[in-house]
């Protein structure tokens, strides 16, 4: 079994605090986050993106995986995963969903090319992996 980690260090209140993210390889090290950063909109880091960027990456490479299957190289895929966090929701903020939208350009029928993107879309490990619902928009050309 393969095990990644990252490591997140918090100090000081909710609001006042802040805190670092570092992951194991090292692309990430010492990454400031705080309230403000994910809560208010402030520049900097925050988990939502994280997991946006750790979706977006995972569904791109699964994509290209489930289409070297069929034969058809990607001149390119390109995913954004918006992950929505609801702060209100009784018993603390809740991610509700993560949405892909997806251009991908490949030479082969735009019907294959969607049944492999709707079959990314669940196999993906990191959708797998998250709780809430994942939705996709794709555009292929």
């Amino acid at each position: 079994m393969i095990e990644k980690h990252a490591t997140a260090i918090w100090k000081g209140t909710l609001k006042e605090g802040g805190g670092t993210i570092t992951s194991q390889s090292g692309a990430l090290s010492d990454l400031p986050y705080t309230f403000a950063t994910r809560f208010e909109d402030k520049k900097g880091a925050n988990p939502e993106e994280l997991i946006g960027a750790a979706h977006a990456g995972c569904y791109a490479m699964f994509l290209s995986a489930l289409m070297s299957g069929e034969k058809i190289t990607a001149e390119k895929i390109e995913a954004r995963s918006t992950i929505s966090l609801d702060p209100t929701t009784e018993g603390g903020p809740t991610v509700k969903k993560a949405h892909l939208t997806v251009h991908a350009k490949a030479d082969a029928p735009e019907a294959k090319i969607r049944e492999l993107a709707d079959k990314a879309k669940a196999g993906c490990p990191i959708s797998k992996l998250l709780k809430a619902e994942v939705t996709l928009d794709l555009t292929v050309g």
